[in-house]
């Protein structure tokens, strides 16, 4: 269902000629960077014979291989291998054809046409184009890769846009060797794709079991007076609906979508969202264990592309009040099956994190978590239980405290954002609704509290002071370090050098790879933060001293595969300028020049209020005595004190 969702899409005739490069290898690095982006497992680019073509039809030159490796295959003994059985193929032709609709969009985006083809639906050889591109070799006459062998789906975006080209692979082309398996030159090594096939089918690549768990997550939450809030409350839907001003209602539209890969990823993106939900067919037998069900439907997401998975009961809280148009939202599944999708550490490596690659790096997360998240959906509904997925362009649910109750993660100082041990913030989440019953996990405990009360990085490097310096407080019945919510969202749709906003991400600290690939110091500084916690508050000062003395946080130019770009009334053009920050070390760490304002639940805007709300700052600020400190907030909770008044969610306008 989902493979033809992609299919369908089109954006269209390419627009206006961008302004792009004329180096062919740029364009090259460009296209094949993106493919490596979207999690291509292997991509190449070649001339087309004529003779290629399957009719007398020949619109385009070049055409881009793309190669998706089938997911890892569940035990025997897990369900989840009846559920996949036979549609491991599938599957990876489904991801080839959102990675090939994503590229046919940026392609046209630069004003040039696209067309993709893959198996069923192609008008040109596809193995012959594998071997001209250097992505395959013949090997008893079939096509295959040395690395993955025949568990692919191939898929080949044709083209007049001119590229630079690869060669084929030798015919005694070998893999193997101590160059393999260290992954010289940046390749995943033979190690870890070893390390990554030992692992069973339920667990993730990283070693989430083990760290602690614990019984109640290292954020205090007074779950009685929590309150329920409306999506018009959303900072980015009041920016929509006019509360933050005339640009940043403009710009909103908009500031996703400035670079031509997010324009070719908006496509796909926007057509699922009506498939989330859909009717739930009768019930089937086979579906009453819940530890197995457990095991099947953690091994599922992973096969689909899922990089971390947990799973939690849904409190009252964390389902919105109401939705866009201010109708009451029913809470109606009792568990969440929450996932992270890695928005990329290379891509992040070579950004800024506030230029104009970052709201790709957003979309990406958002694409691939709404494709699984929703092939999900679709086959337990057809098995009979009710389950929907919960994703950016659509969601019923906040999925902060979900990522934090589903145990991976801990809040962080940067306020509204949870951190994984192992992929810090860098990850988007995705959240499956569902009865399906469910053994639900622990939080966890890695001591992140006590880095974050010592780590000021990422207060240091927000551009515009979004994120606190101070303690932590108690906020609408959170215990927080409560980030200003308006100015993180004026900066990020209003950017004038990029688009989006992840300067935060780009600097933490633990934004790092600590598979076998990554850094020893890395894998050793994880090792201890998870296993070795009583010396948190020693490491801290000398880690994020070493962090900056080392340059993390700084653009790696190696890295850097895009072209700056932004779409202005349809063409593609080069930006007047773009955010080229590194770390700022001279920044002032003491708040004084930048008190964070406050947005209560008493100051959100009517649920179904359709005209401008407009916010002030100056308030927002002064509101911060309205704020209780941690210890005033459990002493008054505990002496059974009534709940704060400012806790209490604005009514709706009838």
């Amino acid at each position: 269902c989902y493979a033809d969702i992609f299919a369908a899409c089109s954006p269209g005739d390419p627009a206006p000629l961008a302004e792009t490069s004329h180096d062919l290898t740029v364009r090259a690095r460009e296209i094949k960077g993106a493919a490596y982006y979207l999690d291509a497992a292997h991509s190449g680019i070649c001339e087309i014979p004529a003779d290629a073509w399957l009719g007398d039809a020949h619109p385009h030159s070049h055409a881009v291989v793309i190669w998706v490796a089938h997911g890892r295959s569940p035990e025997a003994d897990n369900i989840a291998s009846r559920w996949l059985e036979g549609a491991a193929g599938e599957i990876a032709r489904m991801r080839a054809l959102e990675i090939g609709i994503s590229l046919k969009g940026h392609i046209r985006a630069l004003g040039f046409r696209a067309e993709c083809h893959y198996a069923g639906a192609t008008a040109i050889d596809i193995d012959r184009m594998s071997l001209l591109a250097g992505v395959g070799i013949l090997r008893d006459r079939e096509v295959v890769s040395p690395f993955i062998g025949s568990g692919y789906a191939p898929l080949v975006v044709t083209t007049d846009y001119e590229l630079a080209i690869d060669h084929p692979i030798a015919d005694n082309a070998s893999v193997g060797g101590l160059r393999y398996w260290l992954g010289i030159n940046g390749a995943e090594s033979g190690r870890e794709r070893n390390r990554q096939a030992r692992r069973a089918s339920h667990l993730s690549r990283y070693p989430m079991e083990q760290v602690d768990r614990v019984d109640s997550p290292t954020t205090l939450i007074f779950d009685d007076e929590v309150p329920r809030v409306p999506k018009r409350a959303e900072f980015f839907q009041r920016a929509r609906m006019g509360d933050l001003g005339d640009k940043a209602q403009q710009e909103v539209r908009r500031f996703a979508f400035k670079h031509p890969l997010t324009d070719g990823m908006m496509y796909p993106l926007r057509a699922m969202v009506p498939h989330q939900d859909g009717e739930t067919a009768a019930p089937v037998d086979g579906f009453d264990d819940a530890e197995a069900n457990t095991k099947a439907i953690k091994a599922l997401s992973y096969h689909l592309g899922a990089d971390l998975t947990g799973i939690c009961e849904v409190p009252r809280y964390a389902w919105y009040s109401h939705d866009g148009q201010g109708k009451p939202i029913e809470m109606h599944h009792k568990y969440a099956v929450v996932m992270l999708i890695d928005q990329g550490y290379d891509t992040m490596e070579g950004a800024s994190g506030d230029d104009w690659i970052s709201g790709c790096q957003s979309m990406r997360g958002y694409i691939r978590g709404a494709e699984i998240a929703g092939v999900m959906a679709e086959f337990l509904r057809s098995q009979g239980i009710d389950s929907r997925p919960q994703t950016n362009a659509d969601s019923e649910v906040l999925q902060i405290p979900l990522v934090l109750l589903a145990g991976l993660g801990e809040l962080s100082r940067i306020g509204e954002l949870v951190l994984n041990p192992f992929v810090g913030p860098r990850f988007k989440s995705v959240v499956l609704t569902t009865n399906l019953p469910l053994v639900p996990d622990k939080p966890i405990d890695f001591g992140l509290q006590t880095f974050c009360s010592n780590c000021l990085k990422c207060a240091r490097e927000c551009p515009v002071n979004a994120i606190p310096f101070g303690d932590k407080v108690v906020f609408n019945g959170y215990e927080i370090w409560k980030p200003d919510v308006e100015r993180c969202t004026r900066y990020r749709v209003t950017n004038p050098k990029g688009s989006a906003c992840g300067r935060c991400m780009k600097t933490c600290p633990l934004n790092k790879v600590v598979t076998a690939d990554g850094a020893l110091v890395h894998r050793i500084g994880t090792w201890l933060g998870v296993n070795a916690r009583f010396l948190k508050s020693l490491m801290v000062p000398i880690a994020v001293y070493l962090d900056d003395k080392l340059g993390y946080g700084t653009r790696n130019p190696i890295k850097r595969w895009w072209q700056d770009l932004e779409i202005i009334d349809g063409v593609a053009r080069k930006p007047k300028g773009t955010n080229e920050r590194d770390l700022n070390l001279e920044a002032d760490t003491t708040g004084r020049k930048s008190p964070v304002g406050y947005y209560h639940a008493s100051d959100m805007p009517p649920p179904n209020a359709k005209e401008p709300v407009a916010t002030s700052h100056k308030a927002a600020i002064e509101r911060a005595t309205l704020v209780e400190t941690v210890d005033a907030a459990r002493k008054r909770h505990a002496d059974r004190g009534q709940t704060p008044p400012h806790y209490i969610p604005t009514a709706t306008l009838d």
